[in-house]
């Protein structure tokens, strides 16, 4: 394998991640993970005529098997250099009265426990080599709460806080901490929120110019660099059209 720095980046295979795998695949080896095999491997195979791939196929929420699959990483390929922890997902639009439980826990278990499980494995290399950068995909959601957000909000609001926890912990061991905070971004994320009904989740978008996976691949990029003495701590990313979580110029 090449001398180039690894990268490893959750939800790899669709939306922001897979944007940001296409936008660093000049530049690093990637270790790409995500639940879908046949979508990591269809990913692996357009990247891999770029640079060095490695699969890892995991649900962040399964802290079992986030240790298994990190560990068992080869020596060419456990030495991370950067994480990125985009893995996230929004479920339901509910006043809190009105709320699924099981939507609650799949946002919880998977944008805090599932970052915390990923970075807590990763992390043990980062510090054993005295180096490293995070880059927790965090939202505009988690800078304001907007009406039925509820526990989306809460759910990216303890990304903030993990965030700059980890940048106070982490100073002494050299590790750079970035949070990365989109609004409006049109993947599949409003398709996962409204259980794919696809004409609530066209309404989102309907008369603006959102953002879309490439923009925030990029802003990743230049967060990642920066000079080595520079840390990007916290930058929020909106459209021209959005100007916060509830005030969008519609056309």
């Amino acid at each position: 394998m090449s001398e180039k720095k690894i990268a490893l980046i959750t939800g790899a295979t669709s939306g922001i991640g897979e944007s940001t795998s296409f936008e660093l695949a000049n530049q690093f080896s990637l270790i790409i993970c995500g639940r879908n095999k046949y979508k990591l491997d269809e990913l692996s195979n357009e990247l891999s005529k770029k640079t060095n791939v490695k699969t890892l196929e995991f649900d962040v929420r399964d802290k079992k098997d986030v240790r298994e699959k990190i560990s068992s990483l080869s020596d060419d390929w456990k030495n991370i250099d950067i994480l990125i922890n985009n893995a996230g997902n929004a479920h339901g639009l509910d006043f809190i009265h009105e709320g699924k439980i099981s939507d609650w826990d799949m946002m919880i278990d998977t944008n805090v426990k599932g970052l915390l499980y990923v970075s807590k494995y990763v992390l043990n290399i980062m510090i054993e080599n005295n180096r490293g950068h995070i880059i927790n995909i965090g939202s505009i959601a988690g800078k304001e709460v907007y009406p039925k957000g509820n526990i989306y909000c809460a759910s990216k609001f303890a990304v903030d806080a993990i965030s700059n926890g980890m940048r106070i912990d982490l100073n002494k061991h050299n590790i750079k901490v970035s949070q990365i905070n989109p609004g409006l971004v049109e993947t599949n994320f409003s398709m996962v929120r409204f259980k794919n009904d696809q004409e609530r989740s066209n309404s989102v978008y309907s008369g603006l110019n959102p953002l879309v996976g490439d923009d925030i691949a990029k802003v990743i990029s230049y967060v990642i660099n920066c000079p080595e003495n520079v840390n990007i701590s916290d930058i929020t990313v909106l459209a021209k059209s959005q100007a916060s979580s509830t005030v969008l110029n519609r056309k």
